[in-house]
């Protein structure tokens, strides 16, 4: 069994107003730690382009149709502060949500063990209606509910490690108890959310980190409340939002991981995975802002997801 790389040309071609963390730069660098010897044999795969039906199990149509109508001819548009299109973004962003869906399509069948989503726009910001944060559509949730819809995954699970809180993530899973959200952040930070005392019906759980939170705070978090409730929960597929941007050089925010706790946190979940769902995981890139911290992060958590197919 192989780890599966799925990627598309068009999310190079998503760009943000000049001096944006979110750039091309990002997805550059994440693609190019994966060219070297030790990823030969990850299997390689061009992300198909989300269908509305895909997309609509976690945004309404109104939101689709908005994001169709935001996508400029030339130039900018504004989402909002932090969020804008480019000509090339509309389709970027059906291949980015595409990119989790077939992932999960090649894991269920049983062609790969485990994926990861090289893909921009990120996610894990984008409310059921409300696009936000740099994403558009929230990449992994559709994917996570394609799991369940089409191949009969009666519990599904997200894990995201981004240093900001996934509040969109949240926001499409608090209200259905078969969908588990866990999240490890830096409190406070953007977007505001992600209390520990936001609970869902008992299925999201929020681990705040303070500033300047590094190894120890972290790996406790995960061994101490992310894997038990995980354990608790029994997934049927375990889906990773894989923000580097609490490694210690990122510029957006002030935890102190390196790409070694990145390495092992996917290995840690990797062990859950094996016990729960057959190894079924599959991560979709999310932040990560100093391109070196990144490309070193994607490269020790791809590792780990090889060394676990």
């Amino acid at each position: 069994m192989t780890t599966l790389l799925v990627t598309h040309s068009a999310c190079l071609e998503h760009e943000m107003p000049p001096g944006h963390p979110e750039c091309v730069d990002r997805l550059r660098a994440v693609l190019g730690a994966l060219e070297t010897e030790e990823f030969a044999l990850l299997q390689r795969a061009e992300a198909p382009r989300a269908t509305r039906e895909q997309i609509a199990r976690v945004h309404p149509e109104s939101h689709i149709e908005f994001i169709e109508g935001s996508a400029p001819e030339t130039g900018f548009r504004r989402i909002d502060a932090d969020t804008a299109m480019s000509p090339g973004s509309l389709e970027a962003a059906y291949r980015a949500a595409g990119a989790v869906v077939h992932a999960v399509d090649e894991v269920m069948t049983g062609n790969v063990r485990n994926g990861f989503c090289a893909v921009r726009p990120p996610g894990h910001h984008a409310e059921p209606q409300t696009a936000m944060g740099f994403c558009l559509f929230n990449n992994i949730a559709i994917g996570a509910l394609h799991a369940r819809a089409v191949h009969g995954c009666e519990r599904v699970a997200v894990i995201d490690f981004d240093v900001h809180h996934g509040n969109g993530t949240q926001a499409a899973f608090e209200t259905d108890p078969s969908c588990l959200y866990i999240s490890t952040h830096q409190w406070p930070l953007y977007p505001g959310t992600g209390r520990a005392s936001e609970h869902g019906l008992g299925n999201i759980y929020n681990r705040c980190l303070p500033p300047g939170s590094g190894s120890t705070a972290f790996r406790s978090a995960v061994s101490d409340a992310v894997v038990p409730a995980i354990e608790q929960f029994r997934p049927d597929f375990i889906f990773i939002s894989a923000g580097f941007d609490a490694h210690i050089r990122d510029p957006l925010a002030n935890l102190c991981l390196t790409e070694e706790d990145y390495g092992w946190v996917t290995a840690e979940l990797m062990q859950v995975a094996d016990r729960h769902c057959g190894g079924r995981v599959v991560s979709a890139l999310e932040g990560g802002y100093d391109l070196e911290a990144l490309a070193a992060s994607a490269r020790a958590h791809v590792k780990a997801l090889m060394l676990a197919a």
